[in-house]
This record gives C-alpha cells, sequence and structure tokens, in this order.
C-alpha cells in the first residue's frame, strides 16, 4: 500500500502541491501537517503515518526534505522504515529505497539538502550580523507602533470598552495585544472586556 505524507512549515503555505503529486503517484492514504521541520519539533502526522504503515508498504513524500530538516532525522527514519520492512519513495528526486541506488540517492540528498540549509542559516546570520553593524535589529517588525500603543492605554481606561474591541480597533488578534498589555488578560478574564 502507498502511503503518502505531506508536510509545510507554516500556517500560510499549502499543501495542495504535494496532496495533489501524492495523489497522482496512487496514494491510498495522505497523512498531513503545518510544522516546522526544525530538527527535534514534533510531527505528529509524521509520526501517525509511520505507526499506521506495515511490511511491504511504501511512504511516499514528495521531497526527501519533508523528513526532517537534519541528515540525522532524513537517515533515522529511513533506517526504521527499513527496519519495519517499509519503503520510502520520493517523488521529486525519484529516489526509492527499494534499490541500492535508492538508497544511496537517499543519503546523498539528504546530505545535500542539509548542506544548503546550513548555508542558508550562515547567510541569515551574516546578514543579522551586517545589519546590527549598522544599527538596525534583526527579527520581526512589531506588530503595534508607539501611536497605536498610546491609543491602546487610552482605550484600556475605559472599562467598558471590551478587550477584544481594543485589539480589533488596532488589527491585532488578542493573543498578540496580550503580549504588548498582558495586565488587560486579568481585565478580560475578570469579565470586563472579552
Amino acid at each position: 500500500m502507498l502511503i503518502g505524507y505531506a508536510r509545510v512549515s507554516t500556517d500560510d503555505q499549502n499543501l495542495d502541491l504535494q496532496r495533489d503529486a501524492l495523489q497522482r503517484a496512487g496514494c491510498e492514504r495522505i497523512f498531513e501537517e503545518k510544522e516546522s521541520g526544525r530538527a527535534g519539533t514534533k510531527r505528529p502526522a509524521l509520526e501517525a503515518a509511520l505507526a499506521y504503515l506495515r511490511p511491504e508498504d511504501q511512504l511516499v513524500v514528495w521531497k526527501v526534505d519533508r523528513l526532517g530538516r537534519s541528515l540525522r532525522e532524513m537517515l533515522d527514519t529511513a533506517h526504521r522504515l527499513q527496519g519495519q520492512g517499509v519503503k520510502l519513495r520520493s517523488l521529486t528526486e525519484a529516489v526509492d529505497t527499494e534499490t541500492p541506488t535508492g538508497r544511496l540517492m537517499f543519503n546523498f540528498l539528504g546530505t545535500i539538502a542539509e548542506y544548503f540549509l546550513d548555508l542558508n542559516r550562515e547567510r541569515t546570520l551574516e546578514g543579522l550580523r551586517a545589519a546590527a553593524a549598522r544599527g538596525r535589529k534583526g527579527g520581526r517588525r512589531r506588530k503595534l507602533s508607539e501611536e497605536d500603543l498610546a491609543m491602546a492605554r487610552a482605550l484600556l481606561k475605559d472599562p467598558s470598552i471590551p478587550v477584544a474591541q481594543v485589539a480589533k480597533r488596532l488589527g491585532v488578534s488578542r493573543a498578540t495585544f496580550y503580549a504588548y498589555f498582558p495586565g488587560a488578560r486579568t481585565r478580560s478574564l475578570g469579565g470586563a472586556g472579552s
């Protein structure tokens, strides 16, 4: 039986491309998730797919890097599957671990994927250092400006205005709003403005 596994790293990414490719490949069941592939990250759908597989089944992925962000994780997964008598197939790289050449290619592609991730990480760090040298700080831009914060403080002084309404006026979620104003959570829980 062909079992598919599809993963994207963020909520704003779409699983359609991978899902379509896995369906075309003949996968009878597809496990999907939106989770980071970062080493050590829990991926419940991958764990469910691995538990579902039986000897002679084949786990099909769109690319080998869907199995993890480190070579160690990819190899551990491949060896775990091999120990269960399950084959692994990557559609994009045309790798099939049923053959000696496929196993060699899997290891090679995993090494290349990890190499490019390391290069990207290195370039990101160099970019952050260069920005810091110019007085700029890396990371996400703040969602609320100083003017927004001043308006929020003024609105929070009026107990008749719900916290949810203040957050909505500022164009942020309540979770984001509470990150700026943790004390507002107490007010909201107290019933004055949820």
